[in-house]
């Protein structure tokens, strides 16, 4: 043991003193501030389709292709990125990931073809964001608490619905009223406001404090970083493919993000704009989805503490699905009561499936939970940038959306299925690569 561990081990029966709050409540709310402020990208993608599809001439399709593409390196860096903060830390990681975000929705400022937004929407900030991915919250969960982790996830996940929340109306008002070009700009400054917070409030671990995680017995030294962080992810990856569950969340999860991200956030204001509807109207919609997301997943992470997640992955993907076929017939050059109707109850489902996912995978896979969800949230993403794709293209083909709402109504209820099969006995956990 080094004597910095011997230090920490010595300070752990002082660190909690009657009347303190645990330092683990700051690193939560550090990343919850951190998360909105980089979700600043994350409302941007289905406000550029028009003006962009207006400024340039290129296709909806061709758009979208760029957001699909931003939207899978979203999922597939998530569960590297889970392994680099085992290797580099925290904080290194989302500080370079928000550096990289502010870098990639800088330069589309000065883009003159179809093949630069690819680059710099699609990969550059998809690979900046794909860091700074759900796996993030993921990591600091497993980490800083052993209680109340779902109460925790649940709120560290509604913090991307905060940002939306804060950031839409404005985006909206920003290509409406002064060109799409001052809302990149409005993104990468967000990306880069976040940094000094991360770097000088974030703490990669207990240990660094001499803390025990919230609600441990015990202190928990820090371990030692662990090299290969992409053959680690690799090795989990395959490890976890050969068990059933994992397939089952992931299936479940790509329709999750198939039915949110690629479906409402991308083609949800466009899909209105084609009813009459204005564009601030619509994206004032989504925003409202952003708070009413924030009561739902926190209320899903209470759940999720107290009651067997599968049943709770079930019922939120039907009534998902549900809502989705009566969409078509909501939209109207106005907002009206059954739509706000929907988006009440939308936005109460939106990420409510992410803590009882997030439970499932600790459950089966154990320490290497984190890199499994990142794997999970990879097929997320993936879900979600085949539906961006396909969205716009059934937009360019058929001339409106209403195919695509009808079909993940369907894949959802299929969702509730998946996860009422997975195993309820936990699975032996995947050992870490060596």
């Amino acid at each position: 043991m080094t004597q910095t561990t011997e230090a920490a081990v010595q300070a752990a029966p002082t660190e909690k003193q009657p009347g303190r709050i645990h330092r683990a409540w700051f690193v939560a709310a550090v990343t919850f501030v951190t998360i909105i402020g980089a979700a600043a990208f994350r409302s941007l993608p289905g406000l550029l389709i028009d003006p962009l599809h207006q400024d340039f001439g290129w296709s909806r399709g061709t758009i979208s292709a760029a957001v699909s593409v931003n939207l899978a390196l979203y999922g597939l860096t998530a569960p590297f990125a889970a392994a680099l903060m085992d290797r580099f830390g925290i904080r290194r990681v989302v500080a370079v990931a928000l550096t990289v975000i502010a870098v990639g929705s800088g330069l589309t400022v000065w883009m003159t073809a179809a093949w630069q937004l690819m680059l710099y929407w699609g990969l550059l900030v998809g690979l900046g964001s794909g860091s700074m991915a759900l796996a993030f919250a993921a990591t600091v969960t497993n980490r800083w608490f052993t209680d109340r982790r779902g109460l925790v996830t649940g709120i560290l996940t509604a913090a991307s619905a905060s940002g939306q929340l804060i950031f839409l109306p404005v985006l909206s008002w920003m290509v409406e009223k002064h060109d799409w070009r001052p809302a990149a700009i409005t993104v990468a400054l967000a990306a880069l406001a976040v940094v000094p917070f991360v770097w000088l409030l974030l703490r990669d671990h207990p240990a660094d404090v001499g803390l025990r995680p919230y609600g441990a017995k015990e202190f928990v030294p820090k371990p030692a970083p662990v090299t290969g962080a992409a053959r680690r992810a690799v090795t989990v990856l395959f490890k976890a493919a050969r068990t059933g569950p994992f397939w089952l969340l992931a299936g479940t999860f790509a329709i999750c993000g198939a039915s949110t991200n690629g479906l409402i956030q991308t083609h949800f204001v466009p899909a209105a704009h084609d009813h009459g509807m204005p564009v601030t109207a619509a994206a004032s919609l989504l925003a409202v989805i952003g708070v009413f997301d924030v009561v739902g997943t926190v209320a899903s992470g209470w759940f999720t503490d107290r009651f067997e997640p599968r049943r709770l992955l079930a019922v939120y993907y039907a009534l998902r699905g549900i809502s989705l076929l009566f969409l078509p017939m909501l939209l109207a050059p106005s907002v009206h009561p059954p739509m706000l109707f929907f988006i009440v109850f939308y936005g109460l489902d939106w990420v409510a499936t992410v803590p009882p996912t997030v439970a499932l995978c600790r459950e089966q896979y154990g320490d290497d939970s984190a890199i499994v969800f990142g794997w999970v949230l990879a097929s997320h993403q993936v879900g979600a940038a085949l539906i961006a794709f396909l969205g716009g293209l059934a937009r360019d083909v058929f001339g409106s959306y209403d195919m695509v709402w009808y079909a993940s109504g369907a894949l959802c209820a299929a969702a509730a299925l998946m996860a009422l099969v997975i195993r309820r006995r936990p699975a032996a956990p995947v050992p870490a690569a060596a």
